[in-house]
């Protein structure tokens, strides 16, 4: 699977929450510019983001990639 436009699927995901990206990265501990470069593809996502990332939809990070996947 190709995994470089996840980060669209976040902020699609985040949008449909109605959360900003400032209250998702606050509620989940990840610094706002990173989350921004990731939406906006100008950055890949490392594990550690992509585990607070995922706990922010209430999934684990095999769960979100799945949904991912499945879209």
């Amino acid at each position: 699977m190709n995994y470089s436009k996840l980060g669209e699927y976040i902020k699609k995901e985040r949008l449909k929450l109605g959360v900003s990206l400032n209250e998702f990265s606050i509620v989940n501990d990840i610094d706002p510019a990173i989350l921004s470069r990731i939406e906006n593809l100008k950055q890949d996502i490392k594990l550690n983001v992509l585990r607070k990332i995922s706990n922010g939809f209430k999934k684990s990070p095999g769960e979100f990639l799945m949904d991912f996947e499945n879209q």
